[in-house]
């Protein structure tokens, strides 16, 4: 499911904590825990997990009220409530709350990382349309069927590669790129790479479109992440 999820796993049964951090942990998850409510609501804001398992029974606030309170901070987290009351009501009320699925305990590990699984699936962000085959942006012109590149009227040869990771940043401008994220695109294969070889990539692109590549007006660095397009 792309880079690894963290879940956070909320429950005052320390025995229930372990088997399902346990299992998380077995399919590539993240794990974090807490035993109440307000810890969980730390976390939440803190952490930002992916998806919350929320026990029902919680001393202090309960399952119901930290959903509630979460959606009315603005929170979107995905919430897989837990809980020993299986009635119709309970389940309408988590969902009333925002909860994004009800499972009853007890319950087999195998069923609750399907139920993980397909909710990080249903809530996963919507792939990026596919852009046109041409990008305008200001001084700077790519055609993608023709591989052409211009920077004020002026042909600038680029390798395939550096094309290909200028015209993904180009039609997603404003959005940060890990080094992490292009070494995996362009760089899945090579063993002798690694996150240097994306500095020296967009450094031989700024000396190739950039006015002043010490000062950039397009390939500029997010200190510490990486790397995004300026139109």
């Amino acid at each position: 499911m792309g880079t690894t999820k963290e879940i956070l796993v909320v429950d005052d049964d320390t025995k229930i904590l372990k088997a399902v951090g346990e299992a998380l942990r077995q399919e590539g998850f993240r794990v974090q825990t807490a035993v109440d409510g307000d810890t969980a609501l730390t976390l939440c804001r803190n952490a930002r997990p992916d998806l919350m398992i929320l026990d029902v029974g919680l001393p202090g606030l309960d399952g119901f009220e930290v959903c509630g309170r979460l959606r009315m901070s603005g929170s979107q987290v995905p919430v897989l409530i837990l809980s020993a009351r299986g009635e119709e009501t309970d389940k309408l009320v988590g969902f009333r709350l925002g909860a994004d699925d009800y499972l009853t305990k007890p319950f087999s590990v195998g069923e609750l990382i399907m139920r993980v699984r397909a909710i990080l699936r249903r809530t996963a962000p919507a792939a990026p349309a596919e852009p046109a085959d041409r990008v305008v942006s200001g001084n700077l012109e790519m055609d993608k069927s023709t591989h052409r590149v211009t920077v004020d009227g002026r042909p600038v040869e680029l390798t395939p590669r550096e094309f290909k990771m200028l015209w993904l940043m180009a039609t997603h401008p404003g959005h940060v790129f890990s080094r992490e994220t292009l070494m995996e695109r362009f760089w899945p294969d090579e063993n002798g790479a690694d996150q240097s070889s994306v500095t020296v990539y967009i450094r031989r692109l700024r000396e190739k479109i950039e006015k002043n590549p010490s000062d950039p007006d397009h390939l500029k660095t997010v200190w510490g992440i990486g790397y995004k397009f300026e139109p």
